[in-house]
């Protein structure tokens, strides 16, 4: 039986989480009816940590088999891509902060 490696797992939870945030208000929070600052840090937080762990797990995966080209080699990017616009998103949203240094 096959199993749904982590690495996949991550990467569509991970974007599940970026559509919720975007959807909440992560672009303008103080904008009327978006999501309070709290829920949209914690949420930018939880998808950094999953997908940050989706990234080390497939590259760990790809050396482990010797594989360094193709589909690992994107889910590896993808994750680790998707962790840093999640570090991003949550530094620009947390107050007194800015993303851009």
């Amino acid at each position: 039986m096959s199993k749904l490696p982590f690495p996949w797992i991550a990467l569509g939870v991970g974007l599940l989480i970026a559509l919720g945030l975007l959807l909440g208000g992560a672009s303008a929070p103080s904008a009327e009816g978006g999501l309070p600052l709290l829920p949209l840090l914690l949420g930018a937080e939880f998808g950094f940590l999953l997908t940050g762990a989706g990234a080390v797990v497939a590259v760990r995966r790809m050396r482990r088999e010797g594989v360094f080209a193709g589909v690992p080699l994107l889910l590896a990017v993808a994750c680790a891509a998707l962790s840093v616009g999640f570090l991003w998103l949550g530094l620009a949203l947390w107050p007194g902060m800015s993303a851009a240094g």
